[in-house]
Parts: C-alpha cells; structure tokens; sequence
C-alpha cells in the first residue's frame, strides 16, 4: 500500500513543478508584453527588473496554481491509465479513493498554504509590487540625443546635435535654446562640440562644451514695455560647461503607505476592520440626508398664506389647486423660491448619491477581496478532483490530449469566474455568489466525474459513441423500412 502512494505521489509531484514552471513563465510573458512601453528606455538597474519579476511571480501564484494544479492531476492519471498501472491497483483490491488519499492530502496542503500565502504574504508582495510598479510607469525615459533631432525631454531646454560619437559620450555641432528666462527662444548657444557627463550623484548632467558662442536677446523679457534701445549680446567662449538638471530622470520612490488602504493589500483582519469602518460611514452618511433636506422640504410659509383682506387665515380645501391657496400676487415669488429649493435639495440629494455610490463600491470591493481568500484555496482542491478523475478517464499522458482537456476546463472556470466577479464589482448580484459562482457550478461536475472514474466508465472512448451511432443508425434505417412495406402492403399490415 505505502509503495502504491508513493508511486502515485512521485507521478504527481515532478508533472506539477514543470507545469507550474512553465505557466509561471507563461503569464510573466504575458506581464511583461502588457508593461514592455514602461520598462524599455528608462535605464533601469537589473535589479529594479529582477525585484518587479519576482514581485509579479507571487501576485501570479493565484492563477498559476489552480492552473497547474488541474493539468499535472490530469497528466498524471493519465500516465497511470496509460500504462494500465491504474488497473494493476484496482486488480490488487485496492479503490481509486484509496489510492488517491495520500495525493488528496497532499493537495490539501497545497491548498492551506495557498490560503496562508494569500492571507499574509500576498496583500504584502501587492503592496511592494503596486508601490513599485508605479514608480517604474512614472519614470520618464533616459535622456538620449538622436543626430538632428531636437530633444525637449530635458524641462527648459531644446538640444540639438547633428551628430555624435559611438560611445554617445561625444556631440557635434550642438544648438540649445535655453527657454527658462521666458517664453520665447531669447538664449541660444551654439557650440562645435561637447562631451557629456555625470555628476557623482546622478541628478546633474553636465555638458563641456568648446568652441561655441551664446546669443541673448533681451526683448523677450520686457515685451509688453517699448523701448527703443533693445540689447543684443553675444558671447564667444572656448570652453564651458552647461548643467542641466536630471532628477526627473531619477526613479523615485514613494511611500508605500500611501497604497495600504487598498483592498488587495489587506488580510483578513484588516479587510475586517475596513468593511466595519466604511459601514459606519455609509450608516453616517445615509442617517444626514433627511436632516439636510427636511429644513427645505415644506408645503406653506409665513410668506404665502390663504389669508384674507381681515388678515384671518381660511382653511385649504384638498380638492382645491395648490397655486390657488396662494393670492394671485405672491404666485410668481413662491414658483420662483420652489424652484431653487428644488434645485438646492437635487443637488444635496447628487452629492449624496455620489458619496453613498463611493462608500458602497469600496464594501463590494473589500468583501470580494475577502472572498478571493478561500476561493484560492478551495478552487485548488476542486481543479484537482476535476482533473484526477478526468486523467483516469481518459487513460492519456504526456502533453497532448491532457493539455487539451485542462485549458478547456480551466477556461470553462476562469470564464465563470470572470464573469461573476465583474457582476459582484457592478453590484448586479452578491460578492459572496460572485466569487463562489464557478466553484458551485463545477462542484457537481467534479462529482459526476468521480462517480465516473471509480465505476470505470469510458466517458471519453470514442469507439465506445461511434458503435452506438452504428446501433442508433441501424435501428432507424429498420424502422424506416418497415414503414416502408408497411405503406406499399396496407392489407399485410
């Protein structure tokens, strides 16, 4: 019995490394094509890629593993079946459920730490990853001189060289405009050459320019006044030296506190604490809107009454029109005050709505967040017992046919998945049913498939379907030619 658990367990674990590896390398793929814009040509360290990677890696495991988790059970079992080492179990008394018990614990090891990982670890590797990913999207790209180009990435200024060396170090025949001192191009310095360099820190460059001259125009600064001495200079140089500040061209980073209120950056706990604190708030908000329209909200005043010419008040029929109740001469004042207290309450009433609209989106958001905490762990355990019964059914290993089957599965799950989860987030049905949707949908299919694997069914044998068309086709064109004779001899029949 141990040798038969441990066979069945080497079987699974190696097929579920290699595939976990390569969906993990699928989706990194995927991260770094949808990011390619944002990390290319803004001189990143390797090391800035390397901690976004791994970053990424462990945001990835939610969908990795349920992935994995179904092809390798499939891969598996349909080795065993394959080489009949399914059969052999069976033929030595042994059940499937048997067999796959110390597999079905293994899993659910599995499946505890992904809700472990997706509880502690996860909201911190969202937090680092989302402060760090912004960072990296906000970072303007390198400062880099094409020959005959104007570059303007540089605040302040237009450079212009029409060529320079391999190294970049070295530009010739350089123009600069200088557009700090005002709007207008009233600074131009023109040089034959220069060489680029850093300052130690990185935030300067600094530019040694030789054989050059500078031209000012000083009209731009005073153009509104006339004057008519205006000043033109020029300044001849054979060597100088332009700092042109670079900061903007730092990666900064921000504060990773600024990003620790969002719902994929808590657990548990904390989702807790913040779909408690928001209820409060929208309770607040909700308990005011009475109190803050009732004081506008009324049918007579002191201004607009049924009194007669003796001053004494008559008493409003029901039946009688509203703008009667009102003397003739007060009408067009007591519209004109309904109508801005109209527009007064509506407006109340729309910041109302909106504010409400803001508190409700964020308890959606905190309690599929707090769902998605079991659902990663449970949606493991049911892959799994998707694709275990599915691999002893089809009796395939190797790639082909097991890979085929997985992905259509998973994309029945993820579809599911997807589609009620965007439902939750637009408030069309509850989180709780958004996020356990495909699970309650594919539970019973897991259990037809189960029943189907321990009773040896041959669900997926194509000879199996195409010898009951034969016998289906058979029995029709009998039927048909019974009727048949039956037609061309009514008096036999």
């Amino acid at each position: 019995m141990k040798k038969i658990h441990l066979l069945i367990l080497k079987s699974f674990i190696r097929p579920f490394l290699v595939t976990f590896l390569i969906v993990m390398f699928v989706l990194l793929m995927l991260f770094l094509f949808k990011y390619i814009d944002d990390l290319i040509g803004k001189g990143f360290e390797w090391y800035v890629i390397l901690k976004l990677l791994a970053y990424q890696s462990a945001v990835q495991i939610s969908m990795a593993m349920p992935l994995s988790m179904l092809l390798s059970s499939i891969m598996t079992f349909g080795n065993l079946g394959e080489s009949y080492e399914l059969v052999a179990i069976k033929a030595a008394g042994i059940s499937l459920r048997k067999a796959m018990m110390p597999l079905f614990i293994l899993v659910s090891l599995f499946s505890g730490g992904a809700f472990l990982f997706s509880d502690y670890i996860l909201p911190i590797v969202n937090l680092k990853m989302g402060a760090l990913l912004y960072d990296v999207r906000i970072k303007q790209a390198d400062f880099l001189i094409k020959p005959g180009i104007f570059n303007n990435t540089i605040p302040g200024y237009s450079i212009r060289a029409k060529g320079k060396s391999r190294d970049g170090k070295m530009l010739y025949d350089l123009m600069i405009y200088d557009h700090n001192t005002s709007n207008t191009a009233n600074a131009v310095l023109l040089a034959k050459e220069g060489y680029i360099y850093n300052s130690p820190d990185n935030n300067t460059m600094i530019l040694n320019l030789r054989d050059g001259v500078r031209y000012e125009d000083t009209r731009a600064r005073n153009a509104r006044v006339y004057n008519p001495r205006q000043q033109f200079t020029r300044f001849y140089f054979d060597e100088t030296e332009q700092k042109f500040d670079m900061s903007v061209f730092q990666m900064k980073r921000t504060d990773e506190s600024l990003f620790k209120s969002h719902h994929a950056m808590l657990n548990l706990r904390q989702l807790q604490y913040y779909t408690d604190s928001n209820a409060v708030q929208m309770d607040s908000l909700r308990t005011t809107v009475l109190p803050e329209i009732q004081s506008h909200y009324y049918y007579f005043s002191t201004y607009y009454n049924n009194a007669d010419n003796t001053g004494t008040m008559k008493p409003i029929s029901y039946r009688q029109q509203f703008l009667e109740a009102i003397p003739e001469e007060n009408r067009n004042m007591a519209i004109s005050s309904a109508q801005s207290q109209i527009r007064y309450i509506k407006d109340i009433l729309n910041v109302k709505t909106n504010e409400d609209a803001f508190y409700r989106d964020k308890d959606i958001r905190y309690n599929i967040e707090y769902q998605r905490k079991f659902t990663l762990a449970v949606s493991c355990l049911l892959l799994f017992c998707i694709g275990a019964p599915l691999g002893a059914i089809i009796r395939k290993g190797g790639l082909g046919l097991p890979v085929v089957m997985a992905i259509i599965f998973f994309l029945i799950y993820h579809i599911i998945a997807t589609v009620s989860e965007k439902s939750a987030k637009e408030g069309s049905i509850d989180p709780f049913w958004g996020m356990w949707m495909a699970i309650f949908i594919l539970s019973p299919l897991a259990i037809f498939l189960a029943y189907k694997a321990a009773t040896d069914s041959a669900l997926f044998d194509i000879e199996q379907y195409r010898i009951k068309a034969e016998k289906a086709w058979a029995w029709i064109k009998l039927r048909f030619s019974r009727r048949s004779k039956e037609a061309v001899n009514p008096q036999n029949s």
